[in-house]
């Protein structure tokens, strides 16, 4: 198992040339997808720039504002814009900070995957080593996760406070 570590303590200034204010981490990066963590302190800013893949720009906390093409609005956590591939893009704050996930995807078939159409690769029936094909991915089961408790039923005996 690996644990990445990111956040405070982790962080680097970070983004294109012209930004400020913006510091962060990446988390994972192949030949699939680059994720990074971004802190924006308040007034900072991600100059508007394009890049060939599409991009997931995913807020944590806090808030902002996001740009594509000439369009700007604002932006919440638990809110995610998605930025083209060639399009000028950007960020930035006002008075307030914002902590975002950034997942850029750097296949061909993205768009694909963002409509939820994902596929395998396998290898193909004759057994080549270098020969693949794809196959639908099937939905997963699951279920919710254990209800956290509230503030008031918390334990604090059982580990850190709340």
């Amino acid at each position: 198992m690996e644990i990445r570590r990111f956040g405070p303590g982790h962080r680097r200034p970070d983004g294109p040339a012209g930004t400020q204010g913006v510091s962060g981490q990446t988390i994972h990066h192949d030949g699939r997808a680059a994720i990074s963590e971004l802190a924006f302190q308040r007034y900072a800013a991600i100059t508007p720039h394009s890049n060939p893949n599409t991009t997931l720009f995913i807020v944590i906390s806090g808030g902002g504002y996001v740009q594509v093409g000439t369009e700007r609005t604002r932006i919440n956590h638990g809110e995610a814009v998605v930025w083209p591939p060639e399009v000028p893009h950007g960020a930035y704050t006002d008075g307030s900070e914002m902590r975002a996930i950034v997942v850029e995807l750097s296949s061909p078939e993205d768009a694909r995957l963002l409509e939820g159409a994902a596929t395998e690769v396998v290898p193909a029936r004759g057994g080549a080593a270098d020969e693949q094909r794809r196959r639908p991915v099937t939905r997963a089961d699951g279920a919710l996760a254990e209800r956290q408790p509230l503030r008031d039923e918390y334990d604090s005996s059982e580990g850190e406070p709340w």
